[in-house]
């Protein structure tokens, strides 16, 4: 989060990144997330919106997919209770990636239920193949986690609560300059995601005087990648960037095996997870970076209670849950200031909601917010994933990257 509306308690957050400059910023975040209805003024309509989301179940970045479809549905459910003037209708699907394909039929069902808005697609990869036919039905997009530089201002309806990967890359490019390495090697994935993110770690990490010697990319679907170990590991730098999803599983034994020293790799958001035994070798000493300010422990637990309700086992990672969940209530706040469901609409109400634009009054619960814009005021929404801001692009204009360390059981935990 960032102190440029000093409306909640300051707390210093390392790694925290603007979009204009490498800058620590004051960060704060003490409120969470309330099941209370709302006590203030009545609603002045009654509002049905009818949500889709498009989250990976399957694939290779559905580690991610139960983090962020437990925040949909926390945000849902007290959207729903109090009862302050929209109901949401949700309806669910697996965006798969692109080797599974399993997007193509769910965006044509989501479609076709007649969704106004939507959460997702995780992947800028899908997303970018959706966007336009989203667009042109009228549906607001708003992605929990689509860091791709090339999504800045790409359509009216489509906007992110996760930053550019300008600020990720930004961020990991120094923290490895920081730990003294002069030589870096870099292997990414061939999408959007992937070369946005390592030219940013590139440009970062030689602005501060080291050097790139290696290079190697593969696309995605490829199950081999000892071609592009051998490229790296020829010029024996002193750490290595892996922009990845779940390949990394593959990528980290290979490297070891060709004398790359596995304590000294960096990770991204698609791959930086708690690994345990899921990788055969030794992390301990690596780091990694991921968008997002520490969240409360109540958040975490009414997430795993939504979660578990519905059969699913306990979440093991959060990852974009709280940008997840930032997106529903965004979406529903613009709903109520608009007085209308449609995409167009919502979307011309979200600068203002989030503070990007306006002078509304601070606030910082759905029940709260609603309150406000049914007293005839303009709500200030301050969300868990940070204060958003949305800028001309539909940006964020500041956020939280949190950077972490692995442990000898390949376990991660927050030190900035």
């Amino acid at each position: 989060m960032n102190a440029l509306k000093g409306s909640r308690s300051a707390k210093v957050f390392a790694g925290i990144a603007l979009l204009s400059a490498s800058a620590i910023v004051i960060a704060g975040c003490s409120s969470t997330p309330s099941t209370e209805e709302s006590g203030g003024a009545e609603p002045a309509v009654d509002l049905t919106l009818k949500l889709g989301s498009l989250l990976p179940a399957t694939g290779t970045l559905s580690f991610l997919g139960a983090p962020m479809e437990a925040g949909v549905q926390l945000a849902v459910d007290q959207i729903n209770e109090a009862d302050a003037g929209v109901t949401i209708e949700l309806t669910t699907a697996d965006e798969g990636d692109l080797d599974n394909k399993a997007y193509e039929t769910s965006i044509t069902n989501l479609q076709s239920a007649g969704i106004t808005a939507m959460v997702g697609a995780a992947s800028s990869s899908v997303t970018k193949l959706i966007l336009d036919g989203n667009a042109g039905a009228g549906i607001l997009t708003v992605s929990p986690s689509n860091t791709s530089p090339d999504f800045s201002g790409i359509n009216p309806l489509y906007f992110r609560t996760a930053p550019s990967d300008n600020l990720q890359g930004e961020v990991l490019g120094n923290e490895i300059a920081e730990d003294g390495h002069k030589t870096l090697g870099i292997i990414y994935q061939n999408d959007p995601y992937g070369t946005g993110l390592a030219e940013a770690i590139k440009a970062t990490f030689e602005g501060t005087g080291g050097e790139v010697v290696a290079e190697a990319s593969y696309n995605q679907g490829d199950g081999q990648f000892n071609a592009q170990v051998a490229t790296i590991a020829a010029e024996k730098p002193d750490a290595v960037a892996v922009v990845s999803y779940d390949q990394f599983a593959t990528i980290a034994p290979l490297l070891g095996n060709a004398g790359v020293d596995t304590g000294a790799l960096y990770l991204v958001d698609g791959n930086l997870k708690d690994w345990g035994a899921d990788i055969s070798t030794s992390l301990e000493g690596s780091k990694g970076t991921r968008a997002g300010a520490e969240l409360p422990q109540d958040f975490l637990d009414q997430l795993n209670e939504v979660w578990t309700a519905q059969g699913n086992d306990p979440i093991d990672a959060v990852t974009y849950s709280a940008e997840a969940y930032d997106a529903v209530i965004l979406m529903a706040l613009s709903a109520l200031t608009a007085g209308s469901v449609e995409g167009a609409d919502i979307a011309a109400e979200m600068g203002a909601v989030s503070g990007g634009s306006g002078d509304g009054e601070a606030c910082s619960t759905f029940a709260e917010c609603a309150d406000i814009i049914n007293g005839g005021g303009a709500a200030n929404y301050n969300g868990l994933s940070g204060d958003i801001l949305f800028d001309e692009n539909n940006d964020p204009k500041g956020a939280a990257i949190g950077v972490y360390e692995f442990d000898a059981e390949n376990m991660t935990s927050r030190i900035k």
